[in-house]
């Protein structure tokens, strides 16, 4: 039986099983969230005199019953029930009679969906949230640990100027930075409550939003309830591009571990354990988990225009499209999140080469460390310029490198600035606290 069935109505098998989809598999995920809207819900109708007090307070207890026994694993969305929204609402009816057929006065299964999303959303940026934050602690305590090592810098590929691990790291850790405004920035999207606009054109009973917004402990409301509805697809858009965001900081950075890894460059090193071997090779050591977090955070970045194409000409108000977003989103969020915890696995084992520099092959990694010394002398940049690039060209550059690098400015290798990029971090992650 669905809720919205007529007497004498059924609806054709196949149109069901088309319609319903994979919902029912991500219901389940938002099965905690909308017993919480619920609860905000049916608190919000029995001061408002939408309910009796006493019929409020009897389903409020039996709707945290069936929360529990979420929390606790031992719910399902039986065969006969359409959504998670019908399971939770026949539940409370067997349980507690007539009374449970009160609680969706003043809502639509629309704006029921909304809330759960949004309320399921602020968990997973919560979630991302602490994920990034140890990450990025782990590559500020390596960046620190490793700060004197030097490796070679590249641009286009080439080898270019000197670095070092700890410049490296702390790249990744700064870019993760920008990576938790742009979760911030959705994260400020997500926190307004869509609760009490109905299927998108409000309710002529005399709700009060502002105190469920309250009771689920969203900042704000989505005012307008045209646009509380059109929240729906944007709010999920609006994260993706900050998930795709992260994802493109862990496959850049997993395509530099697989070519640190490599024997040709040879600068880092794992564990066997946590290595891969080839069937006829016996001394392959294969970086599949940085292969695979590089081909997953390469298919996250797909999420933004998947979501696009999805929304990009729906008018004003609901439309089953918006079902298809959760299939979209949901499993991306958990890859991310796979993704965080193989990167701090990973990381936590690093192992670094020293003395690297020292090899003929880096000599030329030099030539502005000893045109910026020329200049220190007196001589003009294009005339030391000129000086060394001879040098180069005749096959007599030597520097020498027992006297050490002199990099002092913010931000090279002899300034990392890390104090600073956790304190940019701290502002950033700051944005996401809960009201």
């Amino acid at each position: 039986m669905k809720l919205w069935n007529k007497e004498n109505t059924e609806t054709a098998a196949l149109i069901e099983s088309f319609t319903v989809g994979r919902d029912k598999e991500f219901d389940l995920k938002l099965a905690p969230f909308d017993v919480k809207g619920s609860i905000a819900h049916v608190t919000m109708l029995g001061e408002t005199g939408l309910m009796e007090k006493a019929e409020a307070d009897k389903a409020v207890d039996g709707l945290k019953n069936i929360l529990t026994e979420i929390e606790a694993g031992n719910f399902r969305i039986e065969e006969g029930a359409e959504d998670v929204h019908s399971q939770v609402e026949f539940l409370l009816t067997q349980r507690i009679g007539e009374i449970g057929k009160k609680i969706h006065s003043g809502r639509s299964r629309n704006d029921q969906v909304a809330v759960d999303i949004k309320l399921y959303l602020k968990a997973e940026e919560q979630e991302i949230k602490t994920e990034v934050l140890r990450l990025f602690e782990l590559l500020i305590s390596q960046s620190e640990k490793h700060k004197k090592i030097l490796i070679p810098g590249y641009t286009h590929l080439q080898i270019a100027m000197p670095s070092s691990i700890g410049l490296w790291l702390g790249a990744y850790a700064e870019s993760l930075v920008d990576d938790m405004e742009m979760l911030a920035a959705a994260w400020a999207i997500t926190n307004k409550n869509p609760l009490g606009s109905g299927a998108g054109y409000g309710s002529s009973f005399p709700l009060n939003r502002s105190r469920t917004t309250a009771l689920l402990n969203f900042e704000t409301l989505n005012w307008n309830a045209v646009y509380a509805q059109m929240s729906r697809g944007k709010t999920e858009k609006l994260l993706s591009m900050a998930i795709a965001s992260i994802a493109a900081t862990l496959s850049r950075l997993a395509m530099d571990c697989c070519l640190y890894l490599n024997q040709n460059f040879g600068f880092i090193s794992f564990p066997e354990n946590l290595t891969t071997g080839s069937s006829i090779m016996p001394h392959k050591k294969n970086p599949d988990v940085f292969e695979l977090i590089r081909a997953k955070c390469n298919r996250i970045q797909s999420v933004p225009n998947e979501l696009t194409l999805l929304l990009v000409n729906l008018p004003s108000g609901y439309h089953r499209d918006l079902q298809l977003t959760k299939e979209i989103l949901f499993p991306a969020i958990e890859e991310l999140k796979s993704c965080l915890k193989m990167m701090q696995l990973m990381l936590s084992e690093l192992e670094v080469k020293d003395n690297l520099l020292n090899d003929e092959k880096y000599k030329y990694l030099f030539t502005v460390e000893a045109v910026n010394k020329l200049v220190n002398q007196g001589i003009s940049f294009r005339e030391a310029y000129r000086t060394i690039g001879n040098q180069v060209n005749e096959g007599n550059f030597t520097f020498d490198l027992s006297a050490g690098l002199n990099h002092t400015h913010e931000g090279s290798i002899g300034n990392l600035c890390n104090a600073q990029i956790r304190k940019e971090m701290e502002k950033a992650a700051s944005k996401l606290a809960e009201v």
